[in-house]
């Protein structure tokens, strides 16, 4: 710091005077936040690079110029929707820490009927990696063609979680899609754009 070697845990320091380098890079402080929503389409990863070279979420967000821009939580490489982006990291540990329970709303698609026996195990809870999930909202939105369509509301953030859900009770997910977190939707958002968080729904994220 300032061009001497800090050994001390809890050195304070002044991010309008001091200077910080860590392995000759400086560190710069954050000096404000950036909240994004985008909508990730099928066939890309949350991640910042991927070893099988497939495409990520910033691959839509090349224009955007933001140090430590991370997702908050995850969507699977074949699920589509609502992901938030920011650099602020209480907001993110917030939103997924599993005691704060946001609730998360998907559109899903699997084969066949969906009678209400298997509808009332999803909502009261099935056994998934060997332990069992919390209640859900389960709506039967149609039913047509072989193919059912549902609401579906989680509490938790598990990998895999909806589909892994849908397994439990015979059911294959073909399509998986997040409109909602906690009352903040997706809305008319095209396939791989994405928009900065207005300072209402800032606060009302923050207030979760």
């Amino acid at each position: 710091m300032n061009g001497k070697v800090v050994t001390e845990l809890g050195t304070s320091v002044n991010p309008a005077n001091d200077s910080v380098t860590v392995d000759g890079v400086r560190v710069k402080s954050v000096a404000e936040y950036t909240y994004i929503m985008l909508y990730k389409p099928k066939g890309c990863i949350t991640t910042v690079n991927d070893e099988l070279g497939r495409k990520t979420v910033y691959d839509y967000l090349t224009d955007i110029d933001v140090p430590h821009l991370v997702p908050v939580g995850r969507l699977d490489y074949d699920t589509e929707g609502l992901l938030l982006l920011t650099n602020d990291g209480d907001l993110t540990f917030s939103l997924t820490h599993p005691s704060h329970e946001v609730e998360k709303t998907y559109i899903v698609k699997v084969e066949g009927e969906m009678p209400e026996h298997k509808l009332a195990q999803l909502r009261k809870g099935v056994v998934i990696d060997g332990v069992k999930t919390n209640r859900s909202r389960v709506k039967l939105l149609e039913y047509k063609d072989g193919i059912s369509r549902l609401r579906v509301s989680i509490t938790e953030g598990r990998n895999r979680q909806v589909r892994k859900m849908f397994e439990a009770v015979e059911r294959e997910v073909i399509f998986l899609k997040r409109i909602a977190v906690g009352e903040l939707r997706l809305g008319g958002l095209a396939r791989g754009a994405y928009r900065y968080l207005t300072d209402a729904e800032i606060a009302y994220l923050k207030s979760l």
